[in-house]
């Protein structure tokens, strides 16, 4: 069953000494705001660390395929929907497309969770995904830094070179200062960075986003960069709590209860409002989430909403109150 209620949920993303999301049309330098360099990681970005989990930690179980994968043509997974879905590879009737589309909902998590343009050859429709990230913007304005770096070694083509002996005899006849090149690297020193996240129960309905898939979701993003280390990213972690507004309702009739669970009884700007991030007092420089304090006004949660906060599994969810051990959090 999908899930019956609308959430929004918010999360913080650090990075220490790397580069959180490079922009290749700016030679691979973190993204920022121009304006007031505050930096960004796109939702892209974060949406493929994500997939990079779920496939690790679920990839062999049913209907946790995911289409969106590194190096592949994503028409031969459309393919497959159409094919189990009994569709002729080449229909487009309605019907046709209807089949394919629910069946790729069925099979491949991040379509049912972040939906997919699937008519991008086998035409199987398009999927309006229930789930939605914002580009994460971080907290403080951040300091592109862009630093040489020796490389000891090259990687140079050598004309006519056909063995290993003709690339070793090149090789020796070379100078030694030949055989070393100069490069750059691109990072950021510190940068926290706040994500924001909605869950439609509306769309969920369509494509069968459930309760075990919200869980799953949620469970990703706390761990997605514990299994996606390289040096370009330094060190980067979701720093918990993951903060989740549940809508519940509040009329004593079921039915308009559910109605209002699904349609929600407070705008998302209002909720994410009751969130504040700030450096500490005596904090210039911040090189950790610790230097700064995070606080929820829990005393003005609208009615029919809940507040829960996330540090292990979904079933831990703390709510309406502080969790014990999570220093850098106030409630109030």
């Amino acid at each position: 069953m999908a899930v019956n209620n609308r959430y929004e949920f918010m999360f913080y993303i650090q990075c220490v000494n790397g580069n959180p999301n490079g922009d290749p049309d700016m030679g691979n330098s973190p993204r920022i705001d121009p304006q007031d360099m505050h930096g960004f990681i796109t939702d892209v970005a974060i949406k493929r660390r994500l997939r990079n989990y779920i496939q690790t930690a679920y990839g062999d179980e049913e209907g946790m395929g995911i289409i969106m994968q590194q190096s592949t043509n994503i028409n031969k997974f459309i393919a497959k929907a159409k094919s189990l879905a009994d569709v002729e590879l080449g229909a487009k009737d309605k019907d046709s497309l209807y089949k394919s589309r629910r069946k790729a909902c069925e099979i491949f998590y991040d379509v049912r969770t972040f939906g997919g343009v699937l008519s991008t050859g086998p035409n199987a429709g398009q999927v309006r995904g229930p789930v939605q990230l914002t580009f994460a913007k971080s907290v403080d304005p951040i300091l592109p830094m862009d630093i040489s770096i020796t490389r000891v070694s090259k990687a140079d083509d050598v004309k006519n070179a056909e063995t290993y002996e003709d690339y070793e005899k090149a090789e020796l006849s070379a100078p030694e200062d030949s055989l070393r090149t100069m490069g750059r690297k691109q990072f950021i020193p510190y940068g926290l960075y706040e994500a924001r996240g909605f869950v439609s129960a509306n769309l969920a309905a369509e494509t069968g986003f459930d309760e075990s898939d919200l869980k799953i979701l949620f469970e990703a993003i706390l761990n997605m960069y514990e299994h996606d280390r390289s040096a370009s990213k330094g060190e980067m972690s979701v720093i918990s709590p993951l903060i989740i507004f549940k809508h519940v309702g509040t009329d004593s009739d079921e039915k308009q209860r559910i109605r209002q669970s699904r349609l929600g009884c407070a705008p998302a700007h209002k909720l994410f409002e009751l969130v504040s991030i700030a450096k500490k007092q005596d904090v210039e420089n911040p090189r950790s989430y610790a230097d700064y304090e995070l606080t929820v006004d829990l005393s003005k949660t609208p009615n029919g909403v809940e507040i829960g906060f996330m540090e292990g599994p979904y079933d831990e969810v703390i709510w309406g109150m502080k969790p014990e051990g999570c220093d850098w959090l106030t409630c109030k």
